[in-house]
């Protein structure tokens, strides 16, 4: 008679993690459910006892299939502790309540882009997108197939309430479906990083489109160099094809992680059949993506052509205002500003463009990282919000546990003669100097700028003790251009609404001096009662792209 066979040590350890990883913000939850949803406070409870006997267990069972059990266990609670969170916060932020006011429109068959919708950003946890250009973006700037998700929802409740009900069912159905395609001893690791740690599911209660893109993208990436192999998509192949075709048609992150995925089939199927059996396969893959993504798309092109264009492009080319933790910290909040904004955008252009290259050159090393590379290029963007790498993670897991560098082993590598000559050791590591040396520059230079306007604060108006009514500044434009800038006073960390001008030049000349009076937006800013808090006045421009930055002391503004 066999032994059942005996689980691995480090299967019980990656069990035990995703349980533990569980605990993360439920005691907040379940605080926020026992003050009015008693259903729901007793709900978490159980999921409390489930993780604690469900942690005994991982580190006592005898067999494999027992554990196999318990990651179920695992996954189901971590579902009910998702859909418990998003029973009591569902209303959502500025993602949520576009998408939502979207997938109205649609239903009501009005145009879905190009129209702003102002009134939907008086809540308080609404958030504003800043342009440097002195506005704001008020419209819906995301491929439709979350509005067409979302539509079905409406029902669901207020605000943003749908968007977020479809993003957090996408992020499930996600985690499932990753839990399912992973080899059994690896599954609980999808349940700790789709549903545990809290990130991902808090993205989701906020109705970010990238949420569905990702749900979309697990089924392409498992796996993912088997695609077409032997020359044959066959059924399977054709669904994750048409599922990259509708991560892109979901939202922008899917388009930058294509590329890398369709270079690295390629790369897999030419060392496998030769160049043109791997050109038919991609080109297929390509069709089929190419179908589904239109077939998505094809009622907005024909009927709003202009605005869906722009509207599905709008993160590209709206202008917005500096937000992230990445290189421009350095200009945010170190520098005082640069006149030279626009190089961080280039610098991530081009190392995207680099990482791509590299990725071709040497797909035998970087091919499992086909997920994590394109990421890279969003750390010198003006936009470069931990988000863009955060709800992409899941696809990380899923390379790192399906694509072994050893499906990469005769993949085909591109050789140029710069790449095989007689120093061939050294070589690699130039091209890597030579492909990445532009962006390089390109960031030195946005870092380097120095902010062009020296603003100094001459006066303040209050409305009370406790709030600003006007600032006047004298300001100075030092550069060699004509500005015209539009200014911001914000406090910490975080960008605010713009102050109205008042009196004074709305432009400046070059190298010439200005007096301006700026009026608090709705006629009162108010202060915060921390005697710590640090002020910041900001100046945007839009062309040339530039910021200025004046730390503000509480002394100078009273109070």
């Amino acid at each position: 008679m066999d032994t059942p066979a005996s689980p691995a040590q480090w299967h019980r350890v990656l069990t035990l993690l995703a349980d533990v990883s569980l605990f993360i913000g439920t005691r907040s939850l379940w605080t926020q459910a026992a003050s009015h949803q008693l259903v729901l406070a007793a709900v978490i409870s159980v999921c409390y006892a489930s993780i604690l006997v469900t942690g005994v267990l991982a580190l006592s069972v005898r067999r494999a299939r027992s554990l196999a059990r318990l990651d179920v266990v695992v996954l189901a609670t971590a579902v009910a502790l998702a859909l418990c969170n998003w029973a009591l916060n569902h209303a959502g932020g500025d993602e949520a309540t576009l998408t939502t006011q979207a997938a109205r429109e649609l239903v009501h068959g009005h145009p879905m882009y190009g129209h702003p919708w102002p009134w939907l950003f008086q809540g308080r946890n609404v958030a504003l997108t800043a342009t440097t250009d002195g506005g704001y973006d008020f419209t819906y700037g995301y491929p439709p197939l979350t509005p067409l998700l979302t539509a079905p929802l409406l029902w669901v409740g207020h605000g943003g309430a749908p968007a977020t009900a479809a993003a957090t069912l996408a992020l499930i159905a996600g985690a499932v479906l990753l839990w399912r395609l992973l080899p059994a001893p690896w599954r609980s690791a999808a349940t700790m990083v789709c549903l545990g740690f809290g990130f991902l599911p808090s993205y989701a209660r906020q109705g970010y489109p990238a949420i569905i893109g990702l749900a979309l993208l697990v089924p392409v990436v498992v796996y993912w160099p088997r695609l077409g192999a032997r020359g044959r998509l066959g059924a399977a192949g054709i669904a994750r094809a048409a599922c990259l075709g509708a991560a892109c048609a979901a939202q922008q992150l899917p388009w930058f992680v294509t590329p890398f995925l369709l270079a690295g089939i390629y790369a897999v199927r030419r060392g496998e059949l030769g160049a043109r059996a791997a050109g038919v396969v991609v080109l297929r893959i390509l069709g089929v993506a190419v179908t589904a993504w239109l077939l998505i798309n094809a009622y907005f092109a024909v009927h709003e052509p202009g605005p869906w264009l722009g509207g599905i492009v709008l993160p590209l080319t709206q202008g917005a205002v500096l937000h992230g933790q990445g290189l421009v910290t350095v200009s945010l909040y170190f520098t005082h500003g640069s006149d030279r904004l626009d190089w961080y955008g280039h610098a991530s252009v081009l190392l995207a463009a680099a990482l791509l290259a590299l990725f071709v050159l040497f797909v035998r090393r970087l091919g499992p990282a086909a997920t994590v590379l394109p990421w890279c290029a969003f750390f010198l963007a003006t936009r470069s919000q931990d988000g863009y790498y955060l709800m992409m993670t899941p696809l990380w897991l899923a390379a790192a546990v399906t694509v072994p560098l050893s499906e990469f082993t005769r993949a085909w590598q591109p050789r140029p003669r710069w790449l095989t000559g007689p120093r061939r050791r050294t070589t690699p590591a130039c091209a890597v100097v030579l492909l990445l040396l532009p962006s390089l520059v390109s960031a030195v230079l946005a870092v380097s700028g120095r902010p062009p306007l020296r603003m100094d604060l001459t006066a303040v108006r209050r409305t009370s003790a406790q709030s600003l009514a006007t600032l006047t500044l004298r300001v100075t434009n030092t550069g060699g251009d004509a500005l015209t800038p539009h200014y911001m006073f914000t406090t910490g960390q975080g960008m605010s609404r713009y102050w109205s001008l008042l009196r004074g030049p709305a432009t400046i000349p070059a190298h010439a001096t200005a007096t301006v009076e700026l009026r608090a937006p709705f006629g009162r800013f108010p202060l915060p009662g921390k005697k710590s808090a640090r002020f910041r006045l900001r100046a945007f421009t839009a062309d040339p792209q530039t910021l200025s930055t004046r730390d503000v002391l509480r002394s100078e503004i009273g109070g």
